[in-house]
């Protein structure tokens, strides 16, 4: 058995039918686990559960909105025992403050951090019940150094930077393990749409100028960010909780 095996767990990953969400899906279903994937979309949903199922792993899809409480709620009761949660979902906004209205503000705010703190409140006493779990909540560089035009953004990745030393400290005595992963850019189609909508004729070069701004040069795959996830959710990871890991090619501790 592998040492990142997670057979006979069970995972709720919310925004997991694409991007890095997907890709966290698909390996900890590999790994043994029963995925369950929580997203607004449940066509892109059931296709990465088709993908799970075809290689025989075991996921079940639930349509929610992480911005309602009662839904998520509600989801998180038709799960039943839970071993693991990965904060996954997650919008994006470009603006400085000054190009950042409010609802704006709020829209990044409801779905980041309210949608993050809905399945804290209903995942963490499942776990509690259960003798303890493991979360993993996806932040971003963007809480840990200034980026340009990410005013909402940021400020949405600081507070689950915050949230996830909170909840590492509050529960430790529960076993519940809580760290945060950092991406720096990663090639989702998320990032493909943004440049062909911003940037149309020029899509090769501004994918080429993304990727150079990562001192590695290029960007992260998915898979590379699943991987993390896969080790940080693992009993291989017993011993780590309370911290925040960058995965960023260098992008916070070589860009000078």
């Amino acid at each position: 058995m592998s040492v990142f095996s997670l057979a006979g767990k069970t995972a709720a990953i919310t925004g997991g039918g694409s991007g890095i969400g997907r890709a966290i899906s698909v390996e900890f279903a590999s790994q043994g686990a029963h995925v369950h994937i929580l997203d607004l979309s449940a066509e892109g949903a059931q296709a990465t559960a088709q993908e799970i199922e075809s290689a025989g792993g075991q996921v079940t899809v639930h349509a929610v909105n992480v911005t309602n409480q009662a839904e998520v709620l509600a989801v998180f009761e038709a799960i039943g025992s839970l071993d693991i949660l990965v904060n996954n979902a997650g919008i994006a906004h470009v603006g400085n403050l000054e190009k950042t209205t409010e609802a704006d503000l709020d829209r990044i705010y409801n779905v980041n951090v309210k949608g993050a703190y809905n399945s804290l409140f209903a995942a963490v006493p499942k776990m509690k019940s259960k003798g303890g779990g493991v979360i993993l909540n996806l932040a971003s560089i963007a809480a840990l150094v200034g980026i340009p035009d990410r005013f909402a953004y940021s400020m949405s990745k600081g507070a689950i930077h915050a949230m996830t030393l909170s909840v590492a400290k509050d529960y430790l005595k529960d076993n519940i393990r809580c760290n945060s992963i950092s991406p720096a850019r990663v090639h989702t189609p998320f990032v493909d749409g943004f440049i062909s909508k911003n940037y149309p004729g020029q899509e090769e070069e501004m994918f080429q100028k993304l990727s150079a701004t990562q001192p590695i040069g290029r960007m992260a795959k998915p898979e590379e960010i699943a991987q993390l996830a896969l080790y940080l959710c693992s009993d291989a990871a017993s011993f780590i909780t309370g911290v925040d890991y960058p995965i960023d090619g260098g992008f916070t501790t070589l860009n000078n």
